[in-house]
């Protein structure tokens, strides 16, 4: 254990130490924005960033290609997020404290993305990256807001709604054949906006039958009339990749797997309390197991789902709001293997929030959820802060949440998995306190401990000494229980420096039977820990570089280092990225080999209207 510790810390103090490097004084950077920002995710309002009473983090990603190069590289800088790639470009799992990927609510300005087909398709976002201002995550139980599947929390992708006019076009190339071309352009009237973004990427592969292809397409226009403010999201998306090594098939046995997402949404200002919102998603899966042969085993999903909400607030004191909605889901598939199914669901949540700006606040709600055969859930929560001084802030939660079995637990058999179409939903209780510290003005900490409780979680399992051909076959698991700890600290330096530094600690207790092996509720990461630091370097370069440690549940701990760079000009502005620095060997999914160092470097041309 001394070592672990020893080596997170290693990583933290190298890290402040550079930061320490002298810099010119410049004016301009690219760093991250550090002005008050309002929070929309684990709230049913707006509120400034440090009134939250749930454990709430914001990573800004606005400045992307050139300090963010996609979703995988923003979420890495929060340590409570463990995201499990089987390769840069393609198919990634995300799981919030421990929780499962089905456990984790994925979520578009509040709207559901997550798949009913499987959970391993969540992160198949229907849009290109360069559409998204900021990322925010809610770590805990979501359902009373959010509904199904919000156990570990919720990762929430915010669009950018333009504010002046401005046309961005982008390349770049990079080791492993990497081809990347990216385009935003925005037009901004009063009462009106639209942007448009695209991103086309592809690689041939860091080994065989590792190649990918990447297309996306998104559109936003945002307006104002006599019916209040409209926004109109829509998202196309279309990923074939070489898929060897996925899903417990033999790394030697080459894969095909192909998603592609439609999304349209609509959100619609009834009144000043009253919102409307609908959205529409089809996804479609092609996974054929062996292109050697490919009749011998083909899979083709469809999967539908339509959304809606209605949302009001009132005020009922100066202090106090009672929010109260209705959301409703249909979820289908039509599947070669699964078969066809639809499933409905209705959700009427009621939620008291009573709050001082920087003295204290209380939210109180419940949500009941009906679904298919007249089964309901019932999802209490209750959060508050409380400020001792204008610097210490205490805060403290207590929620519910649930999620139903996707349809491939249900309904899904190939010759390693096994369905079991009588599974139980998932429920979870989940209690955390925390501390918020200002130790300067440019100093800011946060301590976090958590613990979840969670019932019937779905795994799929098989007898420890069992052959590799033998089936894995879902079940419930009757309890896992995660006891945690998140530590996080914040330091703005002189001369446009910064240094993020943050830590997750993990400890599972489980009453799963013994002598039995599990795909994925056993793979957490019970250590993670990230440096960052952002700096604007001699000669006006805009940096940033991130070290991080992560040590799995039974696994050696191991490091990962990357480091991008760029320089803005008048009309263009050259970057790089390195990823993998060390060219470290690891793996984040059992059996699925990661690239060893990357780099990619590209120019992207901008005008920006005076």
């Amino acid at each position: 254990m001394l070592n672990k510790i020893a080596l997170i810390a290693a990583v933290f103090c190298s890290t402040a130490a550079l930061a320490q490097s002298p810099a010119p004084q410049t004016s301009a950077p690219a760093l991250p924005r550090h002005e008050e920002q309002l929070i929309v995710t684990g709230s049913y309002a707006a509120v400034p960033m440090e009134e939250t009473d749930r454990a709430v983090s914001t990573i800004p990603v606005e400045q992307s290609p050139v300090v963010f190069r996609n979703w995988v590289d923003a979420l890495g800088q929060e340590p409570s997020l463990d995201v499990q790639q089987r390769a840069p470009g393609t198919s990634a799992d995300l799981s919030i404290r421990g929780a499962t990927f089905g456990e984790s609510l994925i979520l578009v300005n509040g709207l559901r993305l997550n798949d009913v087909q499987t959970g391993h398709n969540n992160l198949d976002l229907p849009f290109p990256f360069a559409a998204v201002e900021r990322i925010e995550v809610l770590k805990g139980a979501g359902s009373t807001l959010y509904g199904s599947d919000a156990m570990g929390g919720a990762v929430n992708f915010i669009t950018a709604v333009p504010n002046h006019n401005e046309l961005r076009l982008g390349a770049a190339v990079g080791n492993f054949g990497t081809n990347l071309e990216n385009g935003v352009a925005s037009w901004v009237r009063p009462a009106f906006s639209q942007q448009l973004t695209f991103v086309r990427e592809l690689s041939s592969g860091f080994i065989t039958d590792r190649n990918y292809r990447n297309l996306a397409f998104g559109a936003e226009t945002v307006f104002t009339s006599a019916a209040g403010r409209s926004d109109i999201l829509l998202g196309l998306s279309d990923r074939p990749y070489g898929a060897a090594g996925f899903y417990g098939v033999p790394s030697n046995v080459p894969s095909f797997e192909r998603d592609k997402a439609w999304f349209a949404a609509w959100s619609q200002a009834i009144d000043k309390q009253t919102t409307a919102s609908f959205a529409y998603r089809r996804h479609t899966d092609v996974y054929i197991y062996t292109l050697q042969d490919p009749a011998a085993y083909e899979n083709n999903h469809i999967g539908e789902d339509w959304q809606a909400s209605l949302r009001r607030d009132d005020r009922l004191a100066a202090n106090t709001r009672l929010y109260y909605g209705a959301d409703a889901l249909r979820e289908h598939i039509d599947s070669s293997n699964l078969g066809i199914h639809t499933r409905d669901q209705a959700g009427f949540y009621l939620s008291l929030d009573a709050r001082s700006l920087r003295r204290f606040s209380l939210t109180a709600g419940v949500r009941e959820e009906l679904y298919t055969a007249g089964r309901q859930v019932f999802s209490p929560s209750v959060s508050g802060a409380y400020w001792l001084t204008s610097r210490i802030k205490l805060r403290a939660s207590a929620s519910h949440a649930f999620r139903l079995p996707d349809y491939t637990e249900l309904y899904y058999t190939d010759p390693i998995h096994l369905n079991d179409p009588n599974l139980k939903p998932e429920t979870s209780w989940s209690y955390e306190g925390g501390v918020q510290l200002t130790l300067q003005r440019n100093l800011t900490a946060e301590a976090t401990v958590f613990q979840h409780r969670d019932r019937n979680v779905i795994d799929y399992a098989r007898a420890a000494t069992a052959l590799p051909t033998t089936p894995y076959t879902a079940g419930n698991i009757d309890s896992l229980n995660f006891t945690g700890a998140e530590l996080s600290l914040r330091w703005q330096l002189p001369r446009r420096q910064k240094v993020e530094l943050a830590y997750s600690e993990l400890h599972g207790d489980s009453s799963a039977p013994t002598g039995l092996s599990y795909l994925y509720s056993f793979n957490y990461p019970v250590h993670s820990g990230v440096a960052t630091w952002w700096s604007h370097t001699p000669l006006g370069f805009d940096s940033r570089f991130r070290v991080a440690v992560l040590e799995r549940y039974g696994q050696s701990p191991y490091p990962l280092v990357e480091w991008a760079v760029s320089r803005e000009f008048h009309w263009v502005t050259p970057y790089m990225q390195v990823t993998n620095m060390t060219n470290r060997k690891y793996e984040e999914i059992s059996g699925v080999a990661m690239p060893g160092r990357g780099f990619v470097a590209g120019l992207e041309l901008h005008w920006r209207e005076k």
